[in-house]
């Protein structure tokens, strides 16, 4: 079997363990594909020169995972040679350098897989009901996409 047969898979998981690259990424490997494409969103030690300990996430889970499905269908729509799509998002405490979410899309060639992911990325930040906390040294704020549709739309 070359690999067209195969039906085109979405696999969507919100967790509160420790996501895995590698994980990931083979979930959307296909015979038919000769690329892969990643990205992976990590905490970092610092936002607007304050030191960030964590981040805590938090989900309307069944909401998010719809809204999800529903990025992944806009994604078959739109780069319709998308063969297998993955996003994992964490809850809950993520360390530094940990990953908060890791997206993988397959397709035959690489400019949809990477058009793709950044679709993926950003929609999911502007839509997708889940909210992150930074925790600083000394105090915590909850932060709003700046692409979040409902936050602009109340101002």
């Amino acid at each position: 079997m070359d690999g067209s047969e195969e039906v085109p898979k979405d696999f969507i998981k919100l967790k509160s363990e420790k996501l895995s690259v590698d994980e990931v990424s083979e979930l959307v490997v296909s015979p038919c594909c000769g690329a892969v494409s990643l990205f992976i969103g990590t905490t970092r030690n610092n936002f607007e020169g304050k030191k960030v300990i964590h981040l805590e996430y938090e989900a309307y889970t069944s909401m998010a995972e719809t809204e999800i499905k529903k990025i992944c269908g806009d994604v078959r729509h739109k780069w319709p040679s998308v063969k297998h799509i993955a996003v994992h998002h964490r809850l809950g405490l993520v360390p530094i350098t940990e990953a908060s979410v890791i997206i993988a899309v397959s397709s035959p060639h690489r400019a949809e897989s990477l058009e793709a992911v950044r679709y993926c990325i950003n929609t999911l930040k502007a839509s997708v009901p889940i909210w992150k906390k930074e925790i600083y040294e000394d105090e915590y704020s909850w932060k709003e996409n700046k692409e979040c549709f409902w936050a602009n739309s109340e101002k």
